[in-house]
């Protein structure tokens, strides 16, 4: 009986793996990166998923004919990360044509995030106008007013805010808690409180109503930028997809190959090699070829980098992309599809930008529990502050007020209870807050 090496029986039968690149969108923080990599490796036949924040794509790793792209993408958009599957091509202009429209999409977003932005601003300066005493009422009487301020932060919560407390809500949901849950928890508990105050003088707690409003409108700031570079990142990959010509000139007769010959306009995936291609003064070569008849000038810039045009003869290389100057030229396809110099610059550039350093990795991982770790800071702080911190600094916490109109109001504290309005329950609650809120990179 012979035997058969382990490691040959090990190859014979190990899978066939194939790879699955979906977009996904709705993506906040690593910690939604690490929530989607969760729920892509419970889907039954997936080995690994690798999710990039900045790109938004997902590449999962799985059993070849076992799972479905479609059944994956349709996972995720149940659970809030809307998801469409990008099809496999063997060329860079399928790869176009399978990508959404990534340039209208992010048009959509940024100006939504325009708009909300604007809102907010409005609003934080509206609000902001209760820090500077009597001048602003001077000018209009209702800005010193505490009912102005809490509409005002009511407006931030109900409009601009909304998103931000829609995705958190899911994200707990799904036991997935993300920056958004912390961000909404901070507000809406500085907003309940302030309420409160407001509503129940007598407690002599004070009135914040401009937290909410400063943090929702810094968070929306500084998601905009990021959204911003994110669209640069993304234009500068499809311009690079842009490069590859969709049709190519088909020499009908072979044999009579040349600048003069007859051709009819087929589509560059469909090239195949040693087929010959008439390329005219002004065309991109639609594949690798070499010229098989006539002169011409090649502008190779996108390629090499240079900005002289490089002169073309007869037996002389050409590369997919390249744009074809001075002359009408024939040539040869020698490297068509996914293995043209063109295809295997994205393939790399794609693959650059869905794989993860090592250090990035440990992140995301840490990333993961990272919201439970705040908000268990930020109830560690109420506690401590509570029951200790104000009876140690009673001096230093005493020095922290709340908004200036609250004293000139009808409704103030002074006027209805002589009880003294730093609380140490809203001393505690309000240094949570901050613990909790400036957990989100955008708010620092």
């Amino acid at each position: 009986m012979q035997l058969v090496p382990k490691t040959k029986v090990d190859r014979e039968f190990a899978p066939i793996l194939e790879k699955i690149i979906l977009d996904v969108g709705g993506m906040k923080c690593a910690g939604c990166v690490k929530a989607v990599e969760r729920q892509l490796s419970q889907h039954p036949g997936v080995k690994s998923a690798c999710v990039n924040l900045a790109t938004e794509v997902a590449v999962v790793e799985s059993q070849a004919g076992v799972v479905d792209a479609d059944a994956l993408a349709k996972q995720l958009t149940a659970v809030g990360f809307p998801t469409q599957p990008r099809k496999a091509s063997g060329t860079v202009a399928g790869e176009i044509s399978n990508l959404p429209d990534p340039a209208e999409r992010q048009r959509q977003q940024m100006h939504s995030s325009l708009r909300q932005l604007a809102i907010a601003a409005l609003l934080l300066v509206l609000s902001a106008s209760g820090h500077f005493g009597n001048i602003g009422s001077s000018v209009l009487p209702i800005l010193d007013n505490i009912w102005f301020h809490c509409g005002l932060a009511t407006i931030a919560i109900l409009i601009p805010g909304r998103p931000i407390f829609v995705d958190g809500w899911l994200g707990w949901r799904r036991n997935a808690p993300n920056m958004n849950t912390l961000v909404g928890l901070g507000t809406l508990t500085a907003y309940i409180a302030s309420l409160v105050a407001l509503l129940f003088p007598q407690m002599g707690w004070e009135c914040f109503f401009d937290e909410p409003v400063m943090m929702l409108g810094f968070i929306l700031l500084g998601r905009t930028l990021e959204q911003q570079a994110r669209g640069r990142a993304a234009a500068a990959f499809r311009q690079l997809l842009a490069l590859q010509p969709l049709l190519a000139r088909l020499i009908a007769n072979p044999e009579e190959a040349g600048i003069g010959s007859s051709s009819v306009e087929i589509p560059a995936e469909q090239v195949r090699v040693g087929e010959c291609l008439q390329v005219l003064p002004g065309d991109k070569i639609p594949v690798d070829g070499e010229v098989i008849a006539g002169q011409t000038t090649v502008d190779e810039s996108m390629l090499t980098g240079e900005a002289v045009p490089v002169s073309k003869q007869p037996g002389d290389p050409v590369t997919a992309g390249t744009l074809n100057y001075s002359g009408a030229i024939a040539i040869q396809a020698t490297r068509v599809g996914s293995d043209t110099t063109l295809a295997q610059i994205v393939a790399l550039v794609e693959a650059a930008q869905t794989r993860k350093a090592p250090v990035q990795k440990l992140a995301d991982t840490v990333a993961g529990y990272f919201t439970y770790g705040v908000l268990t800071a930020s109830v560690l702080t109420f506690i401590f502050w509570y029951f200790f911190g104000t009876h140690i600094w009673t001096a230093d916490v005493t020095m922290s007020g709340g908004m200036e109109m609250a004293h000139h109001s009808p409704l103030s504290t002074d006027a209805i209870n002589p009880v003294s309005t730093h609380s140490p329950l809203l001393i505690s609650l309000k240094l949570a807050i901050a613990v909790m809120v400036v957990a989100c990179p955008c708010a620092l």
